[in-house]
């Protein structure tokens, strides 16, 4: 048995970077900080997240940087040789299933606020 969930509430580090495929399908990366619950740590933690479809549609339409959300999602690492030195290469990151908007109606457009799942639509 296997558990690979990933709940998180952060600031966008970034705008959303959309690409959009011949296939339909549209893609959205973001980084994502978010604080620690310690005292002594002014750094946050950077998160690299991945959302496909209509969340991602959802997410470049809405998000922008220092927009609060909530996701919910799953870890993956993705891996790669380096073009230059042929090296292997990984990154984690959150492919994203579920997507808050939060924080207040200055910082988001009334009717944007709300939760997006990939299987909703």
């Amino acid at each position: 048995m296997g558990l690979n969930v990933v709940n998180l509430v952060g600031r966008a580090g970034a705008d959303p970077e959309i690409r959009y495929f011949d296939s339909g399908k549209v893609l959205c990366r973001l980084p994502l900080a978010v604080d620690r619950r310690t005292r002594n740590s002014d750094q946050p933690d950077w998160f690299n997240l991945e959302m496909w479809d209509k969340t991602a549609e959802i997410a470049g339409n809405y998000i922008r940087k220092g927009s609060l959300i909530g996701i919910q999602g799953s870890l993956k690492i993705e891996t790669w040789s380096d073009r230059n030195t042929g090296a292997s290469r990984s990154r984690p990151t959150i492919r994203v299933d579920r997507l808050e908007l939060l924080g207040s109606k200055r910082d988001n457009d009334a009717g944007a606020l709300g939760s997006y799942q990939d299987n909703e639509f």
